[in-house]
């Protein structure tokens, strides 16, 4: 650059300049001349002292440039505002800085500058930084040229690339899980098979299958994934009634039927997308006939209950019946080995359960009372009893 700068005020040297004529005279113009060509201006008068001036003044040249100056006046170029310099450093006429025009790279002690080894540098830091990815374990990274055209797939582990912008890399988490939920905080009304409304939300995990086709074969992956969910969903729910959609079993059935159905239609997007679930988070009626909706559902779980308590008894009675048809036949297996014995044992048993409970005693013989009052007379007896029991008692326990 140096060279190039010196070279480019050789020849500029020669040219004419805006502050008055070239070095060696000339006949172009007569920048702060007479007319006649001469070098002293018109109305000066030197005395015969001293040479007239040759021109304008030049800020660029030591000293100013002043008419009154003896140094011989030239051309200024490029070169004086860089090598300017005095013992004590570079003259500034306006106190710059090292960003004015006085400021230059400092030398290398054979003389030559250090600006080509700060450019080399600063190119060889910005290939080494574009050039060296990192791919982490549950990474992988997508090259293209000029970002552009795909190149190739970075795996894990340390990657070299062409610098950028030659070669753009773009690095994802292919195995996070990703999560895309779909009416939460808004009304998303669906339609059932009953023709009733729901109000659902719902959660998609998801993860990148194939990084090329996420990045390339759809323009915007996350809205399709949106799109292609709440499609399936509205199918999954348009297939079944509203009790099937609200209860729990009928849900699992709906979100595997999404999950199906939307990883098949993915698939045939190459959307490189794989659907690990979907998660019903509410169902419910719309805002507007929720009062209605609560009624119905507190008629149903009415109707529920009845039902199972009519089924309890129903089983029940069952088990009564069959435990009364099992032994009947025992009764009568034993009834076909002996039948007279098993009649009287029969009749005596059946007796004893209908009088069990009753005060009263008939006796069917001659020469006896028809009726005694043998129950009262029971009760007496035992009332006499009891003194007796507890004397003896109390007497055991004096001893």
């Amino acid at each position: 650059m140096g060279g190039f700068f010196e070279r480019y005020g050789l020849a500029m040297a020669g040219k004419r300049n805006p502050w008055g004529k070239p070095q060696g005279g000339g006949s172009g113009g007569d920048d702060g001349g007479r007319e006649d060509g001469s070098d002293t201006p018109a109305g000066s008068d030197n005395g015969g002292d001293s040479p007239p001036p040759r021109g304008p003044r030049n800020p660029w040249l030591p000293g100013g440039g002043s008419a009154g100056s003896d140094r011989p006046r030239r051309s200024a170029n490029i070169e004086d505002i860089f090598k300017n310099r005095g013992p004590e450093g570079p003259r500034r006429s306006g106190g710059g800085g090292p960003g004015g025009p006085n400021f230059r790279f400092p030398q290398r002690p054979g003389g030559g500058s250090w600006f080509p080894f700060a450019v080399a540098a600063i190119v060889v830091v910005w290939a080494l930084a574009t050039s060296i990815h990192f791919v982490q374990p549950r990474e992988q990274g997508v090259v293209t040229w000029l970002g552009g055209k795909y190149s190739r797939t970075l795996n894990p582990g340390t990657e070299w690339t062409a610098p950028w912008p030659i070669q753009t890399v773009e690095i994802e988490n292919v195995s996070q899980i990703r999560r895309e939920t779909i009416g939460d905080g808004a009304e998303n009304l669906i339609l059932t098979g009953d023709q009733s409304l729901v109000d659902l939300s719902y959660l998609v995990r998801w993860n990148i299958k194939d990084l090329v086709q996420y990045k390339f074969e759809l323009e915007d992956p996350n809205e399709t994934l949106r799109e292609v969910a709440e499609a399936a969903m509205r199918a999954a729910v348009a297939e079944n009634e509203l009790d099937t959609v609200l209860s729990g079993a009928g849900r699992e059935q709906v979100q595997t039927r999404v999950r199906s159905r939307m990883q098949t239609i993915l698939d045939a997007y190459e959307a490189g997308i794989n659907v690990q679930g979907v998660d019903i988070a509410r169902t419910e009626a719309p805002q507007q006939v929720i009062d209605a909706f609560n009624d119905v559902l507190a008629a149903r779980q009415d109707r529920e209950r009845s039902l199972n308590e009519a089924r309890r008894y129903e089983q029940q009675l069952l088990a009564q019946a069959q435990g009364s048809a099992a032994e009947f036949n025992e009764i009568y297996s034993q009834y076909r080995l002996a039948p007279e014995v098993t009649r009287r044992r029969l009749y005596y048993e059946t007796m004893e359960g209908v009088l069990r409970d009753t005060d009263k005693t008939i006796i069917e013989t001659d020469g006896v009372t028809p009726y005694l009052p043998l129950p009262e007379v029971q009760r007496r007896s035992r009332a006499a009893q009891a003194p007796a029991v507890t004397d003896g008692s109390a007497q055991q326990g004096g001893q």
